[in-house]
């Protein structure tokens, strides 16, 4: 079995649920390729040594530039704040190193550019960690789609709702709340909510042309964590656009952090000619169908448990009736990446296709301060 030698920059949220992904994949995905924890960074050493010892990383570094000149590194990992993204990204692919990318890509569409450019020159395999594409009902929903069972789309509504910024006493900044902080992030609810939705509406529904957007920061001064001064807020708490993709139909997208009583609800639901489907990240195993071709008498919304064997992911998991959750998510993503080296197919989102979702997030935030429909820039 060939090996997979991950480097793990970064060990907060997002790197507990990749390197779980990578502990577990080869315990349910037939692979050519065996993952394998060879090496995670971070600055705080004391930490980070705690961090590789519970998930079984064979060692650690503080400075991601001697990660990353390894030679028994294959895999860059990048679970980093967003504004460290694309330095990191560049000198990976430099180092011919594959390089798996938290979302969003960057902090805007030039960068992500650059990003896509250094990648593309190396021909290093890449993805960007949209993770909500591999739920098997979303993935399922995809299968609809493609298969022609809607019918022509109309609409398309998504929205990401949270609570946990409401608190004026709540600081920004740091390595906790580095998401309120619009130089590390680039952007708010944008670029860390919304940005998922957009990902899924563009493989779900095709490429989005035209937004108009709205933002609202609603606490405007907030203290930093890191020098204790009272700064302004420069990040959306709110955004809400309209959007019209390339097939046509309409979109509305809703995301905030001001949503009480909210903690993640993100869901969409698509309306077609024929039929119209619906999910709910609080249920993410069901998949709700409503299909018009129906007979009369039973026509209604349908709950489909997506757990049997012939959905998507799910035969190799437990048996029908039984479902998986979030973490399951990630475990798909590092499986299809694997399985895309194998093949010779790279699995999706790439840079590049993660840059069509950044320059969405671009025009939407241009559109909240030009008050105008503004185009979404092409990848070229």
């Amino acid at each position: 079995m060939k090996q997979l030698r991950i480097g793990l920059i970064g060990y907060g949220f997002m790197g507990r649920t990749h390197s779980n992904a990578y502990r577990k994949v080869n315990n349910f995905f037939d692979l050519d390729h065996q993952c394998v924890l060879q090496a995670v960074c971070a600055r705080d050493e004391a930490k980070v040594k705690a961090f590789a010892l519970k998930w079984g990383y064979k060692s650690v570094e503080t400075d991601w530039r001697k990660m990353i000149a390894r030679p028994d590194i294959d895999a860059i990992d990048i679970c980093t704040p967003n504004n460290s993204h694309a330095e990191i990204a560049i000198a990976a692919a430099k180092a011919g190193k594959m390089i798996l990318c938290e979302k969003p890509l960057s902090m805007d569409g030039p960068e992500g550019r650059k990003m896509v450019a250094a990648v593309e020159k190396a021909k290093v395999p890449n993805i960007v960690w949209y993770n909500y594409r591999r739920v098997p009902a979303v993935s399922l929903a995809k299968q609809l789609i493609d298969e022609g069972k809607l019918g022509r789309v109309f609409h398309y509504r998504a929205k990401f709702l949270q609570d946990w910024t409401i608190s004026p006493e709540l600081p920004q900044g740091g390595a906790g709340l580095w998401r309120l902080d619009a130089k590390a992030a680039g952007s708010g609810v944008t670029g860390d909510l919304l940005a998922h939705c957009i990902d899924t509406a563009i493989w779900l529904n095709g490429s989005i042309e035209r937004v108009n957007g709205m933002t609202e920061t609603f606490i405007k001064e907030r203290t930093h964590t890191l020098t204790g001064k009272v700064q302004k807020v420069a990040i959306d708490d709110a955004c809400a656009f309209l959007a019209r993709f390339k097939n046509g139909s309409l979109a509305t997208f809703e995301s905030t952090r001001y949503a009480r009583g909210h903690k993640a609800l993100y869901t969409f639901e698509i309306n077609g000619e024929h039929a119209s489907i619906a999910w709910d990240l609080h249920d993410l195993h069901r998949l709700q169908y409503f299909d018009h071709r129906d007979e009369s008498k039973l026509r209604g919304w349908r709950s489909i448990h997506v757990s049997d064997s012939d959905h998507p992911y799910m035969k190799n998991w437990w048996v029908p009736g039984l479902q998986i959750g979030y973490e399951h998510s990630f475990i798909h993503q590092v499986a299809d990446f694997v399985k895309g080296l194998e093949t010779g197919k790279p699995a999706g989102p790439t840079f590049r296709d993660a840059l069509e979702t950044q320059n969405v997030c671009d025009a939407v935030l241009k559109s909240a301060k030009t008050q105008k429909w503004e185009n979404v820039a092409k990848v070229k």
